[in-house]
């Protein structure tokens, strides 16, 4: 937490700790400690694991043990959810299927560039690679693939089921 810059003043300034813990928090790629969390959020550690207790118990983090640490990363579940109401906020119908189009338009384009049927395949053909770029562009590629794939998976969630996601309750209350 010793770093100061006008960016991360501004940040501590106008956010709360339990927001600045969330946002880290949420957004890590593999799980992480209370201490890295606390370092990234600008907050005490002692904070920083008061946020996550609560974190945990809401059902947006994961906590895990790793060699006697605990370490806390995203709950899928609750991303996955998040994602749908976002784009539900953000998309009507029509506007989700030609999101569904332009998703499965970007597939099908790396199965027709690359000869391949999966990221699978594709992480496959980067073992046989001769030019390290080469081997960067197939797995950049390919995690590009995957996150398309799983964003096309909420989107049909989302057409399927967008009577129901888009109830409003409240106008029957």
């Amino acid at each position: 937490m010793s770093e100061t810059t006008p960016g991360i003043e501004a940040w501590k300034e106008h956010t709360s700790a339990f927001d600045r813990v969330q946002s880290i928090a949420s957004t890590v790629s593999q799980p992480r400690p209370a201490s890295y969390i606390a370092d990234e959020a600008h907050v005490a550690e002692n904070t920083a694991r008061k946020h996550l207790k609560r974190l945990v118990d809401l059902n947006v983090l994961l906590k895990s043990e790793r060699k006697g640490t605990t370490l806390y990363s995203p709950d899928p579940l609750h991303t996955r959810m998040q994602t749908l109401r976002d784009l539900l906020d953000q998309y009507d119908r029509d506007e989700l299927i030609e999101l569904k189009a332009e998703l499965q338009s970007r597939i099908e384009a790396w199965r027709d560039e690359y000869g391949v049927d999966s990221p699978t395949d594709l992480r496959g053909r980067a073992a046989d690679t001769e030019t390290a770029a080469q081997t960067r562009d197939l797995r950049s590629t390919a995690s590009d693939w995957e996150l398309v794939r799983y964003r096309l998976s909420i989107v049909e969630d989302a057409i399927e089921n967008y009577t129901t996601y888009n109830q409003d309750f409240r106008a029957s209350a």
